[in-house]
């Protein structure tokens, strides 16, 4: 049955757009019409940046409210996405092929965990913080909301990357318009129901779908007082300048070609379920997956055959069946991307397992899981994202050239070390340039930042500090004591 939607959430409730233009969506896996939604235009950006001003700027409303009475509201939507989490799994797996355990952990799980992170650490920050003077008098210092944000959010992990911008937006005081990506508008519109049925006051968030222009146009909205972006890095340099014209805050978090360093005392059998989350997970469309692999030549064959072993035994199908590892691309056109680097890597490396579409697979966006050895860093399918299940192997001869190459990208946004001994791959993941870098695994915990350096992007998301992008520091100069 088809899911569909005739209007959009502005101002707390389901509203009339202002054009009859629909976004359909397609089943990657089907290649079957599963639903639509309204297609957003720049008078339903109008409308959403209208009512989020209105509501951050009443003096009652919700960005003066105490934390603890935000609190009460957020937990109340934490509770409304949980009891939704089963559908919004599976709207996610849907549209754009992530498996359904994770998308259980990712879509359904994440964001109410985030609403009472940030609620949490909201009500156990003081208000303000009083500093004696070195000038004499005292200095009063505050956090207040930065205000209206506009959130732009991608298709491969759509909840848990709109929770990053959400939960702690709202938690701090802000009001949002969020565009979703058009490939997966069907979980924004469930999340929606959700904030209304929990009692979120009119105006604090607005969901409009819509295209690249459409979203170029909330960036540069006069009403906006914030930007959240995570997608391209181009398309992420495209909003850093206008943001930058106009001195407008803004946090990007972009591409990424993370490198796995295994050092050779490494015993990757022992940690193969962890090194597939590193690698292939979600059919490789993360930004901070370790799509290179840095082996040392000591082992270089016997690495390249474990990790050609592990892509080639993924169990690829259905994204809805439990037992399903790789799923589909999330479009015709990003199959064509993902084919496009394969054809290149068979000119550049040694193919190792994969390359094509799996048999039996005649309907969906599939692509087998592929490796490809004997490749050097500056190779094409080595040093550009590819957004699919695609690995590198490169060999290095010491730890000192595996970080070196770790380091030789563009990018700066995840890795990992992979070691028997923690505290050698720990000191070497203080070396690789990149936001965040694991120890044989990898996980984006709440409580710390998460953000990458170079072309993956300027600011962080997660932990305090993903507060402190919401919030601005007002200081208040009190006189010396009579």
């Amino acid at each position: 049955m088809s899911i569909d939607y005739r209007q959009l959430y502005i101002g707390g409730q389901w509203a009339d757009p202002a054009k009859t233009e629909t976004i359909d969506v397609y089943s990657p896996t089907t290649e079957e019409q599963i639903g639509s939604v309204p297609r957003g235009s720049e008078a339903d950006i109008d409308a959403a940046v209208a009512a989020a001003r209105a509501a951050f700027d009443d003096p009652d409303g919700w960005a003066n409210w105490t934390p603890a009475q935000r609190g009460d509201v957020l937990e109340r939507f934490a509770a409304e996405l949980e009891a939704r989490g089963e559908e919004t799994a599976r709207r996610v797996s849907m549209q754009n092929g992530m498996p359904i355990w994770l998308a259980q952990q990712f879509e359904a799980g994440f964001p109410p965990l985030l609403l009472r992170y940030y609620s949490g650490l909201m009500n156990a920050t003081p208000a303000e913080d009083a500093r004696p003077g070195m000038l004499g008098g005292t200095a009063l210092v505050s956090r207040q909301p930065v205000g209206v944000v506009a959130a732009i959010t991608p298709w491969n992990v759509p909840q848990g990357i709109s929770f990053l911008k959400i939960a702690p937006a709202l938690a701090a005081g802000c009001t949002m318009v969020l565009k979703p990506a058009e490939e997966t508008v069907l979980d924004a519109f469930l999340m929606a129901e959700a904030a209304l049925a929990a009692g979120l006051p009119a105006g604090v968030l607005n969901v409009v779908p819509a295209g690249r222009e459409v979203g170029a146009y909330l960036v540069g909205h006069p009403g906006i007082d914030k930007v959240s972006f995570t997608g391209s890095t181009a398309a992420g340099r495209a909003i850093g300048e206008t943001c930058g014209r106009l001195l407008r805050p803004v946090t990007l978090e972009l591409g990424g070609k993370s490198a796995a360093i295994v050092l050779d005392d490494a015993d990757l059998g022992a940690n193969m379920e962890s090194f597939f989350g590193v690698t292939l997970l979600n059919n490789g469309q993360i930004c901070w997956l370790n799509t290179r692999v840095l082996a040392p030549r000591s082992r270089y064959a016997e690495i390249v055959d474990t990790v050609t072993a592990m892509a080639a035994g993924m169990n690829i199908g259905d994204p809805l069946d439990p037992t399903t590892q790789i799923g589909p691309l999330v479009s015709s056109r990003q199959r064509d991307r993902v084919e496009g680097y394969i054809a290149k890597g068979k000119q550049e490396g040694r193919l190792t397992t994969g390359g094509g579409r799996p048999k039996g697979l005649d309907r969906g966006w599939f692509v087998e899981p592929t490796v490809f050895a004997d490749m050097t860093n500056t190779a094409q399918v080595s040093c550009e994202e590819i957004f699919g299940p695609v690995l590198s192997v490169i060999p290095y001869d010491n730890e000192a050239e595996a970080v070196a190459i770790a380091n030789d990208s563009v990018y700066g946004l995840g890795g990992t070390v992979w070691s028997s001994d923690v505290e050698r791959a720990a000191n070497v993941a203080r070396k690789v340039r990149s936001g965040t870098v694991g120890v044989n695994h990898y996980v984006n915990d709440p409580v710390a930042p998460f953000g990458g350096i170079k072309d993956s992007g300027i600011g962080r998301e997660l932990g305090p500090e993903g507060l402190d992008a919401f919030q601005v520091f007002k200081t208040i100069y009190l006189p010396p004591s009579a």
